[in-house]
């Protein structure tokens, strides 16, 4: 009796994982366009910012002084210390970035710092894009060395 191979009853796993992890790349890449065309503001450039940092309260004050809090709007500051209240009472780490567009008034974002730090948050970070180093300064040129006269 010959060996007969009988019809294969298994399922191939491998492509579908591969089809699934493509779409999942390709969800988080989206998402994150999507949000960042969600709300419109120009962000200061700084050479020395770092990476984004992961935070339960993001602030965003437009350059028309509107506050807006984890996209929500709110109407004014007592508004949002009071979330912050709450949130800071809930865990004791949460973290605050404040976004700010260039074109607003130094003093109001220091309004939105003294909330979140007045209501129980101490760990918070501005938000910036990251640009160009500035120039660095020229080495300091060092004296010539005096000449010597020609030997005889």
């Amino acid at each position: 009796m010959p060996d007969e191979e009988g019809v294969l009853a298994s399922i191939n796993i491998i492509p579908f994982v591969d089809i699934v992890l493509v779409l999942l790349v390709i969800f988080m890449l989206t998402s994150a366009a999507i949000v960042k065309a969600s709300l419109k503001v120009e962000l200061p450039k700084a050479a020395s910012g770092g990476a984004t940092t992961a935070s339960t309260l993001n602030f965003l004050l437009t350059k028309s002084n509107e506050l807006f809090l984890n996209g929500e709007k709110l109407p004014s500051l007592d508004a949002a210390a009071q979330v912050v209240r709450r949130e800071a009472t809930a865990n004791a780490k949460t973290q605050a970035v404040i976004s700010a567009d260039k074109g607003v008034e130094y003093g109001r974002v220091v309004e939105i710092i003294d909330t979140v730090k007045h209501n129980g948050i101490s760990a918070f970070a501005l938000d910036i894009e990251r640009g160009p180093a500035p120039p660095t300064a020229p080495a300091p040129a060092t004296a010539p060395a005096p000449a010597t006269p020609p030997s005889p």
